[in-house]
């Protein structure tokens, strides 16, 4: 009975999902959902692209289980943005992306990034509608994420690793990382960066460049 209700429910987010796709695919919007552990720098790195995005309109679908602080900061800088609040669900759920979509301007959109609650293991299995899954991993969180959390990375169409200016004070070790993950998604983008310093966000900025080119 438990294995039938949890396929029940992946079926019903699947249909919501195609739903979403369809409406981001008619209105031409690059839709790229982003992953990780709390504290890794989603936030930041959501900010720091649209500052840098300035030829394209952006929105964003801000997840969270109770407060609304990443929205606020995100209205700061961006008109769009809807923030949903799970109520202690621990992932975004393809209904809510549906619902999120009413509330904002998806006509005049060119990009929306949906921030999932920070998580490695349950927002990995919910498709939303996206077009890329990005997960953020952070030196400060370790180098063996990969090994405990490998759906996230297989599941990852790149990945992001940030606060890379701590690479010299911490143990971190970048060849284990990224043997790692190559065990697990051999082609995978990998993407060194730092929010706090800007390095390696040009790279970031172009991987983005380049496939919203794809929707104009």
């Amino acid at each position: 009975m438990e294995i039938e209700i949890v396929s029940d429910v992946l079926e019903y987010n699947k249909d919501h999902a195609q739903i979403n796709r369809n409406i981001f695919k008619e209105n031409k919007i690059l839709v790229i959902n982003m992953l990780s552990s709390p504290g890794s720098g989603k936030t930041s790195l959501i900010i720091q692209t649209i500052k840098r995005l300035v030829d394209f309109n952006i929105g964003v679908i801000e997840g969270d289980i109770s407060s609304t602080y990443d929205a606020e900061k995100m209205k700061s800088i961006v008109n769009n943005v809807v923030q949903i609040n799970t109520g202690g669900t621990c992932h975004l759920n393809a209904s809510m992306i549906k619902k999120a979509i009413g509330k904002i301007d998806i006509k005049n959109l060119d990009i929306v990034f949906i921030e999932n609650v920070g998580n490695l293991i349950c927002p990995v299995g919910f498709d939303l509608g996206e077009d890329y899954k990005i997960l953020i991993s952070s030196v400060s969180e370790g180098d063996d994420k990969p090994v405990k959390y490998p759906k996230a990375f297989i599941k990852a169409n790149a990945i992001v690793l940030n606060k890379i200016d701590l690479l010299s004070i911490s143990d971190f070790d970048y060849v284990f990382f990224k043997e790692k993950i190559r065990e697990l998604n051999s082609e995978v983008p990998i993407i060194k960066l730092s929010c706090k310093t800007s390095e390696g966000l040009d790279a970031w900025i172009e991987w983005i460049i380049e496939r919203a080119k794809k929707y104009n």
